[in-house]
């Protein structure tokens, strides 16, 4: 049986730091940001595992500084603000000494300004680029190395000439979109319409509506985890499927086994890890996961698979600094690399440089078709 995480040793529960191994002066905490409600929901508990995977490991390495590593879990899914407020006053009190975790872009950019200058933050989500703020660390994809080539890709191939865009109203999906419209020029396709809905949607009855109307061939997801899955059945119910390729930047393994085998005919997904990306990097880190937690635990899809990469990124930073101090992280940030699931990973400018793929959904797993 996979063990629950609040039962994973070293794992800390806010405001009691004494369930952590050893006391606050003898260990490093490390707050976890991520969805535990909300549309992202979905996949929180395997962003946790394989955050806590990732300590264990960097532990047995001798940990950071010489000191254990132990995460502080902070439930991402909560309104910005309040996110922003709980992490910054972990900060103050002395109870973190770095930041982490996959949290959607309205979080980063609230969380951000209050955290970066005083402890590291590495920012594991996909996000829409742009993000230059001293002291903020990211290991996920932005859409000029993932959007553009799989739209390319499905022009070429798939003979797609009009996108319809559909994501959720903040920053993530409206500067995506924004760069999906020159992408698409750049291609030689057109958006011929978009469509923003609030997180937590539930009807797509007005969406698919016009998605029939438009005449599209293509259609862009930028939807957040439940809202994603949500929409593929919608979609698929609609019949839409039969005629209309979709093409998503965020989209894992437990979306596409929520979504069911019945609504995923069609459905691509470009990212720089997928589950069943055959590496021995990825085979090891299957193994280790399924001996930690057992088989029955979450998919660690790419979603996941980025928390362990951040808790990874984190320590190397730290332990190259030799301190804890954030100008002296941030000063050879560009000489850090680290290896994990998606292989050997060099920072630039503090962000990652990885390989990219596009998968197609084969049912209820993703058949990767190509590095972009």
């Amino acid at each position: 049986m996979p063990v629950p995480p609040s039962r994973l040793p070293g794992l800390v529960v806010p405001g009691q730091p004494g369930r952590a191994t050893g006391t606050l002066g003898e260990t490093l905490h490390v707050a976890l940001v991520f969805p535990m409600q909300g549309p992202a929901g979905i996949f929180g508990p395997t962003c946790e595992l394989c955050a806590q995977l990732a300590v264990e490991e960097v532990n047995r390495g001798g940990g950071v500084l010489g000191r254990e590593l132990s995460l502080v879990p902070v439930d991402g899914g909560a309104p910005p603000e309040r996110v922003a407020a709980e992490v910054e006053k972990l900060v103050e009190l002395g109870v973190v000494h770095g930041v982490t975790g996959w949290h959607i872009s309205s979080v980063r950019q609230a969380l951000a300004p209050r955290v970066a200058h005083r402890v590291p933050y590495v920012y594991t989500a996909l996000y829409e680029g742009g993000e230059r703020t001293e002291g903020v660390y990211l290991t996920s994809e932005t859409p000029a190395e993932q959007l553009l080539p799989a739209m390319r890709l499905l022009a070429g191939e798939h003979r797609v000439r009009r996108w319809f865009i559909v994501g959720n109203d903040y920053v993530w999906p409206r500067r995506t979109a924004a760069a999906a419209l020159r992408y698409a020029v750049e291609s030689g396709t057109q958006v011929c319409g978009q469509a923003f809905l609030p997180l937590g949607v539930h009807g797509f009855g007005d969406v698919l509506r016009r998605i029939e109307r438009s005449e599209a061939d293509a259609v862009l997801m930028l939807l957040v985890g439940n809202d994603a899955v949500r929409f593929n059945r919608a979609f698929a119910a609609s019949g839409l499927d039969q005629r209309c390729l979709r093409l998503s930047t965020l989209m894992d393994e437990n979306m596409l086994m929520a979504s069911g085998a019945h609504a995923t005919r069609g459905l691509f997904s470009t990212a720089g890890f997928f589950a069943t990306l055959v590496t021995p990097e990825n085979l090891d880190f299957h193994g280790q996961y399924a001996a930690r937690f057992g088989v029955d635990a979450p998919q660690p899809g790419s979603l996941g698979e980025s928390c362990y990469e951040g808790v990874l990124l984190l320590a190397a930073l730290i332990n190259r600094a030799r301190t804890l101090d954030v100008r002296a992280i941030g000063s050879g940030a560009d000489d850090v690399t680290y290896e994990g699931p998606r292989g050997a990973i060099a920072m630039r400018r503090r962000h990652a440089r990885q390989r990219i793929y596009l998968a197609e959904a084969d049912r209820l797993d993703f058949n990767v078709l190509t590095q972009l």
